[in-house]
């Protein structure tokens, strides 16, 4: 190779460096909606070069806008956030013109208020040509979160990182100066439905077929009729009766049961059983007294109510090593759980989790790094049905992992696995880090 050819591809090597050193790209991606009340915001930066370089660290100001796709999103809703660099913190200090398509950025948007945490967010490789000394164009990156808590959320602008793939493949981290950075934009979050308070008790607990129970409850809608039905597992009889809550929500009427299969009597607003605006069901058993028949025999078995357990696939999971300088997702997968519940009753049951920080050589990582993605499969045959907790942090507060609802009657096998993503901070002193994942079953 010549000499020539060796100045032009030092020439070139150094032009992508330059180019990941100011922290800046012509990139494109889809810009969020913006609101209102979004905002281009300033703070500082201080950007590392490459040590190849041979270029110092840029210190300078950055502005950047955070939009979002919905500002006034509910809670268990998914918003897209867009972290947007609009004016980098310098312009290309070389007189060489840059390629297109050479940069991949990721970042952090940092969310305050109501919730809190960080949202990564990535753009993708593509990049105009920079002319030699020219100003780069802003770049996007994009993003989601799962709203968790209602509220006004704050976003504002967070460390971000510049992947150049020219030549060599440089990075080039650029972190906040003084953070949190000032707040771009807002999001108010709606709280969960109102909780159902409706609630009913019966005047006993059995009878015989064609005895009439009385039912009273409240927490019902003023004024609103009422259906009073018997329950067989979780299908309804043919036992029905009405009637009119009053002023105060309370309610008290008689439902003459007939049915032998009758497991439990339910009370609830509209035309068909809906969980959300009804009560029970509360357990209530038929005795069946038919005299026996001359040369008959009655029989009778017990079915014994058990309990509910768990048990884990193993203690110990081993989530995948990032590189110090880049940091990012550490993943791997939670030991399988398999909960058997066999009480027979009519309550269900969730299992929760909550992480420690993660410790290590003079450092920690925040127990609010972890995140998971929760499936839960229920075993054909089973009364309930297993729900997943939703995807999220896990924290040392906990999250849900799986549930089954309450119902007439409940239990089964379940088998519970997640996905786990530690999100380590780029510059994380090496080493081994440790936390403890403690599940409860309740």
């Amino acid at each position: 190779m010549g000499q020539t050819t060796r100045r032009r591809r030092l020439a070139s090597l150094l032009g992508a460096t330059a180019l990941a050193v100011t922290a800046g790209g012509a990139l494109a991606a889809p810009a969020g909606a913006v609101s209102a009340q979004s905002a281009d915001v300033d703070y500082m930066t201080h950007c590392i070069p490459p040590p190849m370089a041979g270029i110092p660290p840029i210190d300078g100001t950055t502005t950047g806008r955070i939009t979002v796709n919905n500002t006034s999103p509910k809670v268990g809703d998914t918003v897209t956030v867009t972290y947007t660099v609009v004016k980098p913190a310098a312009s290309n200090p070389t007189d060489l013109a840059l390629p297109a398509d050479i940069m991949t950025p990721t970042g952090k948007v940092t969310l305050g208020g109501a919730q809190t945490g960080d949202v990564t967010v990535t753009g993708p490789r593509k990049n105009d040509p920079v002319p030699g000394k020219g100003a780069f164009p802003s770049f996007s990156m994009t993003g989601t979160f799962t709203v968790t808590k209602s509220g006004a959320i704050t976003l504002s602008p967070g460390d971000y990182n510049i992947h150049t793939s020219y030549i060599l493949e440089l990075d080039t981290p650029c972190t906040v100066t003084n953070p949190p950075a000032p707040v771009s934009e807002t999001v108010t979050a709606a709280g969960d439905p109102p909780a159902n308070t409706r609630a009913i008790t019966l005047g006993s607990a059995s009878g015989k077929p064609g005895d009439s129970v009385t039912v009273t409850g409240s927490g019902f809608t003023a004024g609103a009729t009422v259906t009073l039905a018997g329950r067989s597992g979780s299908t309804q009889t043919a036992d029905k009766a009405s009637v009119t809550a009053n002023a105060q929500g309370a309610i008290s009427g008689a439902l003459v049961v007939s049915d032998k299969t009758t497991s439990g009597v339910v009370a609830y607003e509209g035309s068909a059983w809906n969980a959300e605006k009804g009560a029970g069901p509360v357990a209530y058993v038929v005795i069946d007294d038919t005299p026996v028949p001359d040369g008959s025999q009655k029989l009778t078995t017990t079915v014994k109510a058990g309990s509910l357990s768990m048990s884990q696939a193993g203690d110990a999971v081993q989530l995948s090593s990032v590189d110090f300088g880049k940091g990012g997702a550490s993943k791997g997968d939670l030991r399988t759980v398999t909960v058997k519940d066999f009480r027979g009753g009519p309550a269900g049951w969730s299992l929760t989790g909550k992480v420690t920080d993660f410790t290590g050589p003079g450092a920690k990582i925040d127990a609010g790094k972890l995140s998971w993605t929760p499936a839960c499969t229920t075993k054909a045959g089973s009364p309930s049905t297993c729900r997943a907790g939703s995807p999220g942090t896990v924290g040392g507060s906990g999250a849900t992992l799986a549930s089954t609802p309450d119902g007439t009657l409940t239990g089964g096998e379940f088998t519970v696995d997640a996905g786990l993503s530690l999100d380590v901070p780029a510059f994380t002193p090496p080493g081994s880090y440790s936390a403890v994942l403690t599940l409860t079953l309740s």
